[in-house]
């Protein structure tokens, strides 16, 4: 069949012998191709020199030059900066970036991942909603390139960039235990996130290397969220013998704690030690500013995407899981005077 001007879907379905339905699932990836039906698909693209679209050019070459994040920007603000980190490295390298919000439901976070797919990106950057293995293993099984985001798995067949949560949030309740607190509570992250359950494990160190017994009740859920993180105060300060210092796992729910404490009246430092996680760039400018765990928010971008080009570049290369340490970032809501 001679080439046309502007070759369409049609003329390749009927080079390869196949469907233009058949054809769009090879070009959009909807839906698994016969290897065989696949690959005529793809000599009837070369051949012709369809180029209807980026995506059609990259099965012919390879690549498309741009990665996917799946990611939930409602979750927190610092996914914010680390998008932006993200970003920046990625056009340094010459790639483009689609960014996809998962709600941090499963259901959205396969659909966006799903669609992210179709566009051909060469690899994807995922911050895994809470019980989404499935995913991952999918991911995994199917060879696409992929580096897990912030909440990092035990797994050992997938590449990970994230912090550290358990030494350094024992650090901060260490802290308020040598400030002499015996009742320290904890605002705690959503449940099923590995952020959540690692930071509630480092405040339980924290307690035994202070020297104060593990009471569950002074652990509150905040949900991740500012309004949850309103709420798990309210119920910490209700209890008979409430808390004289809060943990506050990340800064979503802290902008939470801080109106409901104010509301009450209570002053911050003084009357309530409060120490976080984050340290967004309001942190410092809060009265009084907030004692926190500030994550390498930039560090992590940037080793993100360099793991994962070089993972693209070598697909059988060793998996890596990188923690990076976060920073202490001593201000004077700890109560302390001259932090």
């Amino acid at each position: 069949m001679a080439k046309s001007a502007r070759p369409t879907q049609r003329d390749i379905a009927e080079l390869a012998g196949v469907s233009i339905t058949t054809v769009s699932h090879v070009v959009n990836g909807t839906r698994s191709v016969a290897p065989e039906t696949r690959a005529a698909v793809l000599r009837a693209i070369e051949e012709t020199g369809y180029t209807g679209d980026a995506i059609a050019r990259s099965l012919v070459t390879g690549g498309t030059r741009s990665i996917g994040v799946a990611i939930s920007l409602l979750a927190n603000p610092y996914f914010a900066a680390l998008m932006q980190a993200i970003e920046r490295e990625a056009a340094s390298a010459g790639y483009t970036v689609l960014l996809a919000d998962t709600h941090d439901t499963v259901a959205t976070e396969q659909e966006t991942v799903r669609a992210l797919r179709s566009r051909r990106v060469d690899g994807l950057l995922l911050t895994p909603s809470p019980g989404d293995g499935a995913l991952i293993s999918e991911l995994v099984s199917l060879g696409v390139p992929t580096v897990l985001l912030d909440r990092l798995t035990t797994r050992t067949d997938v590449d990970q960039v994230g912090v550290e949560n358990i030494q350094s949030t024992s650090a901060l309740t260490e802290h308020l235990a040598s400030l002499g607190h015996r009742n320290i509570g904890l605002v705690s992250g959503a449940a099923g996130l590995s952020t959540s359950e690692e930071r509630t494990l480092g405040y339980r160190l924290g307690l035994g290397r202070g020297g104060l017994p593990w009471n569950p009740q002074l652990i509150a859920c905040g949900h991740s969220t500012r309004t949850g993180g309103a709420a798990a105060t309210r119920a910490l300060l209700a209890l008979p013998d409430p808390p004289t210092a809060l943990v506050v796992a990340n800064d979503a729910m802290m902008v939470g704690v801080l109106h409901e404490v104010r509301g009450l009246g209570i002053r911050i430092g003084a009357d309530l030690a409060v120490v976080g996680y984050d340290d967004v760039e309001w942190s410092d400018l809060v009265d009084p500013p907030l004692t926190t765990m500030a994550q390498p928010v930039e560090e992590i971008g940037r080793r993100a995407v360099r793991l994962l080009l070089a993972r693209i570049a070598d697909p059988d290369r060793a998996k890596e899981t990188l923690r990076l340490p976060p920073r202490l970032m001593h201000r004077a809501s700890c109560g302390c005077q001259n932090p």
